[in-house]
């Protein structure tokens, strides 16, 4: 059938166009940037639909696909188009297609773009309009085809994948791989589909990849990509069974999230939202930028104390799970005219005597032994010192040593019984019972002491999934669907709360519950050399101003050590914790000065534009070489910072500034006073130590 274009649509410097065949039966979508007109290229190709589910008892699309795929099923098939529309709501557009399977199924694809953002939000609803259920096996949130539109053929040797590896401490491990190392290649027949899925499956979203794909055609400068906003099981597909390459993703399907989901004849169903974008650049730093600025529409609505990206104090890493009111204010006599914005009691404050934290989190009852005068007497201290109180929570699992972890009635099952890691079980979210109990105690909790931050903590996965639904898929994606209910239930009853995203560190920095909350624990990297690896990749995949980046300071630090703790933070937001009691006035010197460094540059992390440069880093644990990370403002400013590791370095660094960078040097941050120039549009340093950081101020 020839293939025909049913709609354009401009939006921003994107053009969304719709494709369909000669009979209107089929749709598909492609995503090309406004300033590249396709050009007519030789190419074997069909329409790709642009939903794509299955239902089981359906037949599989192409040979080989059982398995790999469930993409293109007969599901997708008996699909026929019906009509389009478009309507505006505020400053947003939506168009949504509708497709039927007439007497059994109506699916919706849904497509928002908001007014002068470079990407878009797709989503899909389908609805059971037959006589009987049917049981969902797929159901994916985007999909769009006729990727490599400028390339002749199947554009050999000039597509590749970027993904975003993740492992615990090690978060944003980029990949660049050659389709053909993927072995993405059509068959000399035409026969056989080839299909590369990955993703993540359980309760922390980026336990091994962040939910993130970008495609590049080399070539012709342009990128495709997408995130998942789901905080659970989740898929990426990379599938061709042509020329043409198609990119979709969503829910992790019953093949690799063992999801299913029965619907009953007029019940509706949506999937989570996807991010997507394209891009004309040579630059993935510019398109990554694309995806991660939709986390301004959930910036643009946290309270007022967050404006200006107030520096935040977190003791754990002073007293280890052991705070105490006699030791908070032992910290607050040393902090409290320092210009923090908020003090956060980390975990302990609820743990037994002789238990650890670890194992007795889930009662939330305060420790008298800890706080002999109640907590209440600790927050006011915090608020006198000139802080926001916060506390840390870890709500939705127990401890091991804690009462609830008896409550079998109301944890998370597995065929039949408690599910259950080394330490800790799970409440089920969805239990009327424990939104009680946790209203009680966490939120109670908040208003009876008047806390005004809460970092939300989530230490072990549930896996597959949990009984109580028609799969173990279904089971954790609806108790993870009510886990983010309670986080807008804790919103509304304690209005102007600050939420910090914590899981493990990074494990859950996935869209959706990042547009929840303020910010998120970049990672549980602490104290180690590899911060500022790992806090410069997340520039990638999250939004900077959302990235808390620890400096753990210590009695021992030498100041040059100092100040390579304190300039990671420049790559985020700042929070310090560590031996604050115990600091000699030379180190605070160092502190003081990175603190006033980061509220200049505040601005320019809220509103900015990264770059990465520097040595190829191999080994995440044992960094070599250099590395910067340049981030423009839109206020006429701009800032460097540049670690040293181990390894040869060059005489000199030379970092090309961008075209329209602010290339004149108004300050340099560092341990001591080190020269630093800009000669025209670039600028230049001569390292001479190694294990070192400084950051540079442009205007």
């Amino acid at each position: 059938m020839a293939v025909q274009i049913l709609k354009d649509y401009c939006f921003a410097d994107m053009t969304v166009r719709y494709l369909t065949d000669d009979q209107k039966k089929q749709v598909g979508l492609v995503l090309l940037p406004a300033d590249r007109p396709v050009l007519a290229q030789q190419k074997k190709e069909q329409i790709d639909s642009l939903v794509q589910l299955k239902i089981t008892g359906d037949i599989y699309n192409e040979p080989y696909a059982m398995g790999n795929t469930m993409r293109n099923s007969e599901t997708v098939r008996r699909l026929e188009y019906q009509k389009q529309e478009m309507y505006q709501q505020g400053d947003r557009t939506h168009i949504q297609t509708v497709l039927e399977a007439r007497g059994r199924y109506r699916v919706i694809h849904h497509l928002i773009w908001k007014e002068a953002s470079r990407y878009l939000r797709i989503f899909c609803t389908i609805e059971n309009t037959g006589q009987e259920d049917f049981m969902l096996e797929l159901f994916e949130s985007f999909s769009f085809g006729s990727i490599s539109p400028y390339l002749v053929g199947d554009g050999h040797e000039q597509m590749f994948l970027h993904r975003i590896r993740s492992v615990w401490s090690q978060e944003g491990r980029p990949e660049r791989i050659p389709l053909e190392d993927l072995q993405l290649e059509p068959s000399w027949a035409g026969y056989a589909v080839r299909c590369e899925k990955f993703g993540q499956v359980g309760s922390m979203p980026v336990n091994k990849f962040f939910p993130f794909a970008a495609v590049e055609d080399q070539q012709n400068q342009v990128f495709w990509g997408a995130q998942i906003a789901h905080n659970a099981s989740w898929q990426m597909e990379l599938y061709r069974r042509d020329d043409a390459l198609a990119l979709s993703g969503g829910m992790a399907d019953r093949d690799f999230g063992h999801w299913m989901k029965r619907i009953a004849p007029g019940q509706t169903f949506a999937t989570p939202q996807a991010i997507v974008s394209v891009a004309h650049t040579d630059s993935f730093d510019a398109f990554s930028a694309r995806l991660t600025e939709a986390a301004l529409e959930g910036l643009s609505q946290v309270p007022q104390s967050e404006k200006s990206l107030p520096i935040i104090f977190n003791e754990y890493c002073t007293t280890w799970g052991n705070p105490s009111h006699e030791n908070i204010c032992e910290i607050l006599d040393c902090i409290k005219d320092k210009g923090f914005g908020y003090f956060v009691i980390d975990a302990g404050w609820y743990k037994q005597d002789g238990v650890p934290w670890d194992l007795s989190m889930g009662d939330y009852e305060v420790s008298k032994s800890l706080f002999p005068k109640g907590l209440k007497n600790t927050a006011d201290k915090i608020r006198a010192a000139g802080m926001i109180p916060g506390i840390w929570f870890e709500y939705e699992n127990a401890g091991r040593e804690s009462d609830i972890y008896q409550k079998q009635e109301h944890l998370l099952h597995k065929d039949g019984k408690p599910l259950t890691s080394y330490a800790r079980r799970f409440l089920d979210m969805c239990d009327p019972w424990v939104e009680q109990y946790l209203t009680k105690r966490v939120i109670g909790t908040l208003k009876q002491y008047g806390f005004g931050y809460m970092k939300i903590d989530y230490n072990e996965t549930i896996g597959a999934g949990c009984d109580g639904a028609e799969s173990l898929g279904e089971g954790l994606r609806r108790n993870m669907a009510a886990s983010k209910a309670f986080i807008e239930k804790v919103k509304r009853e304690v209005p102007g709360i600050v939420l910090e995203n914590c899981a493990s560190g990074g494990h859950r920095l996935e869209p959706g519950l990042m547009s929840q909350m303020s910010m998120a624990s970049f990672s549980d990297a602490h104290e180690c050399e590899e911060i500022p690896v790992i806090a410069a990749n997340l520039h990638w995949v999250i939004h900077p101003a959302q990235s808390q980046i620890w400096a753990v300071i210590r009695e021992k630090d030498s100041l040059q050590r100092i100040a390579y703790s304190v300039a990671n933070t420049f790559l985020g937001r700042m929070c310090i914790s560590g031996d604050v009691t115990k600091l000699s006035q030379a180190q605070w010197r160092i502190i003081d000065a990175g603190m006033e460094f980061y509220r200049k540059i505040a601005p320019v992390i809220r509103n900015g534009q990264s770059y990465h440069y520097g040595t190829p880093v191999k080994s995440t644990r044992h960094p070599k070489g250099w590395q910067a990370l340049l981030r423009i403002g839109t206020n006429g400013t701009a800032y460097i910072v540049l670690h040293l590791f181990e390894g040869d370095l060059p005489e000199q660094i030379h970092i090309a500034l961008p075209k329209g960078c602010p290339a004149k040097v108004a300050a340099v941050y560092s341990e001591k006073e080190e020269q630093v120039e800009c000669s025209g549009q670039c600028l230049v340093y001569q390292p001479k130590d190694r294990k070192k950081a400084l950051a540079v101020l442009l205007v």
